[in-house]
């Protein structure tokens, strides 16, 4: 039901999906989520500011912050707008994959957005109830896991089938953790879960500096973009030894909107920032690149490229456990760009050497490709 109504949909709405080359589109959804988001950048940021959206700082961070107080935050509704016009002209709808990622995009977009409004209504940092927060959350990684897990199922073999479902070890030519095996889908539903859930929210702890979440996401989505070529050519995937999922094809048309977006947003996100993304940025960017990650079965070699997001999620876990179990913090602060602060790094020392990190790491996760 669900791949025939994806069907119906792309039969009646592909405005310039019927351009053949994927390659070509995939550069046009780059440069149209770009232009977008240069053309309106101005517009969204006046807005903000006239409807007084400014950023409630938190107390208890780095006091140099304080000085941001106010200024704009929701900026992600530029950056989801973006992907969401130049994936509807450029990407074929009759795709699967193309409306889950969108609707993962609103979905958890949403959810980011009910925070931020709450935070700016109430003038403080919390946001939304932490349960509420995370049930809807849940809801979404659920709906990508059971949906990708019906797709699977539709397919005409039993090794294509399994090839969507196990888990892949990069170098490792033929080591596979063998979720099919699983009745009903459940171990790879339970892994989609905990790689989309813990994608978005590291994404979330990672926007704290001027520009310093949003160039990682675009280059890890173009690393995204590049795994998700190779897996749905077969050519590719037979000489890389990596599962053929024929729809992976067209996310790389969202991967190119992700991409054009971000760069675009950077113009007004760089320091010194003239808007920030906010969770409705964030939560649904990093909600996006696991989803990708998940779709391309590479959820390893996208652990490896987003490792700086990974470093910043476990930097938090390390300093809210120390504390609760040893009464002592294993940073000066938390998430890990904070504790750069404070033992002296300049915000924008912090933002470029993490940029040097998170470019190596794209690198590392797109060896493994070659190394298998």
């Amino acid at each position: 039901m669900l791949v025939w109504l994806f069907g119906w949909l792309g039969q009646y709405y592909t405005p310039f999906s019927a351009v053949s080359s994927l390659t070509l589109r995939a550069l046009l959804a780059v440069i149209t989520a770009l232009v977008f988001s240069m053309m309106f950048g101005g517009r969204v940021i006046r807005h903000l500011r006239t409807l007084k959206y400014g950023q409630a700082i938190r107390n208890d961070g780095p006091q140099s912050h304080l000085a941001k107080t106010g200024t704009p935050t929701m900026g992600g509704v530029l950056i989801l707008s973006a992907i969401g016009v130049s994936t509807l002209l450029w990407a074929r709808l009759d795709n699967p994959y193309v409306w889950i990622l969108l609707v993962v995009m609103v979905v958890f977009g949403a959810v980011g957005w009910a925070d931020d409004w709450l935070k700016i209504k109430y003038k403080d940092p919390k946001g939304l109830i932490a349960r509420k927060k995370y049930f809807w959350l849940s809801m979404g990684a659920l709906f990508v896991g059971v949906s990708l897990y019906y797709i699977a199922t539709l397919q005409p073999d039993i090794a294509t089938t399994r090839e969507m479902q196990d888990l892949l070890l990069p170098v490792f030519k033929n080591w596979i953790i063998p979720f099919s095996a699983l009745p009903f889908g459940i171990g790879f539903i339970i892994f989609t879960y905990f790689v989309i859930n813990g994608a978005s929210n590291a994404v979330n702890l990672t926007d704290g500096l001027d520009g310093l979440a949003i160039l990682p996401v675009v280059l890890v989505a173009a690393g995204l973009g590049a795994m998700a070529y190779v897996s749905g050519d077969v050519r590719f995937a037979d000489y890389l030894h990596v599962p053929y999922i024929a729809y992976n094809s067209e996310v790389i048309i969202v991967c190119g909107s992700m991409i054009g977006a971000g760069l675009g947003f950077l113009w007004f996100n760089a320091h010194p920032a003239q808007v920030f993304m906010g969770d409705v940025g964030a939560l649904a960017l990093g909600a996006m690149l696991g989803t990708i990650a998940v779709m391309t079965r590479q959820e390893i070699a996208f652990a490896i490229m987003g490792g700086l997001f990974v470093a910043e999620a476990l930097s938090v876990m390390l300093q809210v456990g120390s504390y609760k179990l040893r009464k002592k913090r294993v940073f000066r602060m938390a998430p890990l760009h904070h504790h750069f602060e404070e033992i002296g790094w300049k915000e924008t020392q912090v933002v470029a050497r993490f940029w040097i990190i998170a470019i190596i790491l794209v690198i590392l996760g797109l060896m493994t490709l070659k190394l298998r």
